[in-house]
């Protein structure tokens, strides 16, 4: 199975707090959320169907921080953009960067194995953050791309 760097497109139709593991409580309003991972296991992209079977509430299993907020009930899947590489933390730093007013990102969620910030930022309007997903993801693999040659 294919692998590489996604990015989950989360809506939260309510907010509220959520205990997150080792982080503690953490405040989520509601709106839209952008948490990048990797899926370069042997699994690949089949991660990202464990990740829709805890928002869905089909698995319990609480072992990453996005565990505990697809958990939550007010918590759902909008979309998911992929690309075939390994380029998580590059896209994580592209969309957590955003000058525009209005992106916020989670400090320490989801980089518990790396140097980046967050792999998880929050903006009030959907259209914007997938703007910002999908630039990232295409800016990230061209770099990458441009570095091999």
């Amino acid at each position: 199975m294919a692998g590489g760097t996604y990015t989950l497109v989360l809506e939260r139709d309510a907010g509220g707090p959520i205990t997150v593991g080792a982080l503690g409580e953490i405040e989520f309003p509601a709106g839209w959320y952008a948490y990048t991972g990797s899926a370069l296991g042997s699994g690949g992209f089949g991660r990202i169907d464990r990740h829709r079977a805890v928002a869905a509430g089909d698995n319990d299993t609480r072992h990453w921080h996005i565990d505990y907020l697809l958990g939550d009930a007010a918590t759902t899947v909008g979309q998911v953009v992929t690309t075939e590489a390994d380029i998580e933390c590059s896209v994580a730093e592209r969309v957590d960067g955003p000058t525009a007013e209005g992106f916020e990102g989670i400090d320490a969620f989801g980089c518990s194995d790396c140097d980046c910030r967050t792999h998880l930022t929050y903006h009030e309007h959907r259209e914007k953050l997938v703007g910002a997903v999908t630039d990232a993801h295409e800016a990230a693999q061209e770099e990458t791309a441009a570095a091999t040659e």
